[in-house]
């Protein structure tokens, strides 16, 4: 027989990280990526890309670190949010329900196995354009920005572990998420797996952390829908002084066009140019990529990625040097 699916978990609603350098954090969001400032408390700013419908999708908060603040996810209804509450709180990894904060109502906080802090929510708070940001495109929260090369929307998370299989497991178990595609190594365990609870490919990702640390972030995502975008935003990183990872290209997992960079304040920022395929089959049979198949997993078309890629996620961490025997 087959499980039935856990629905109560509907999208990614926003994005916490930490940055060691707030302002050049949020120039370059703001510049080079056209994201709107929604809010500011404190050490945090709030932002928001143009066709993200709720008040922000990214938290920027000052740390002396590099790294993740927290993830939060929307439920599909508020009993949806008492379910999901009652199961985590069961698994021995819940921290308990906030008020709220600045965006959104009340919310239940907890980790993964591997640490990373996240919360799940229900009541949100939509942008309001004012009068000037108002557009006739009715579809759309505003107008689309005149600076930079404007993302449309966030897309998704990618977290490091220390045991890739116990966090992906809590996904599935905890809050119904489906693994879409995976690498597996020869004992069949995985190196990395992406799951989602939308259409998309993934909503997160998990990828074993080489250096054995636990709770770090590898990247964020945004997206633009249109490859053609990933060569333009090029040109502006490299005028404006940044150093591309990686990319353009396109990734064998997810189909994805795709580039990298590491932001003023430490952390990796992807862009997409597309969103790879979607899947609406309800009895989607998770691809696995292991054996000669690898060949083609990570990159389908573009230049390989640096060795550091899969090392440098956040906090920093290094490995340890190696003794003389």
């Amino acid at each position: 027989m087959t499980k039935e699916p856990i629905l109560d978990v509907a999208q990614l609603a926003h994005v916490e990280i930490y940055s060691t350098d707030l302002e050049g954090s949020v120039k370059f969001f703001r510049e080079i990526l056209g994201m709107e400032e929604a809010h500011r408390e404190g050490n945090s700013v709030y932002m928001r890309a143009y066709e993200d419908f709720y008040h922000s999708t990214l938290i920027i908060t000052a740390n002396d670190e590099a790294g993740l603040g927290h993830i939060a996810w929307r439920a599909t209804s508020p009993q949806a949010l008492e379910r999901r509450a009652q199961a985590i709180e069961a698994t021995g990894y819940g921290l308990g329900w906030i008020d709220g904060d600045i965006g959104h109502g009340r919310a239940y906080q907890f980790t993964l196995p591997d640490g990373h802090k996240m919360e799940i929510l229900w009541d949100v708070e939509y942008y309001q354009a004012p009068e000037d940001q108002k557009t006739p495109l009715l579809n759309r929260p505003q107008k689309r920005p005149a600076r930079g090369v404007p993302v449309r929307r966030i897309d998704h998370v990618n977290l490091t572990a220390s045991e890739t299989n116990k966090n992906v497991a809590f996904l599935e178990e905890a809050l119904g998420f489906k693994v879409r595609e995976r690498i597996m190594d020869g004992d069949d365990k995985d190196v990395a797996a992406w799951l989602s609870v939308t259409n998309l490919v993934h909503d997160i990702a998990v990828m074993g952390d080489p250096l054995g640390e636990k709770g770090r972030l590898h990247h964020i995502c945004y997206w633009y829908g249109y490859p053609q975008h990933l060569s333009d935003v090029a040109d502006l990183l490299i005028e404006a002084g940044f150093k591309i990872e990686s990319g353009p290209g396109k990734h064998g997992v997810t189909q994805a066009a795709f580039l990298y960079v590491i932001e003023p304040g430490g952390n990796r920022v992807e862009l997409f140019g597309d969103s790879g395929y979607q899947i609406f089959d309800p009895a989607w049979k998770t691809v696995e990529w292991k054996g000669v198949d690898l060949e083609h997993s990570v990159i389908w078309h573009g230049a390989n990625l640096p060795a550091e890629f899969f090392e440098y996620a956040t906090p920093v961490r290094t490995k340890a040097p190696v003794e003389n025997a």
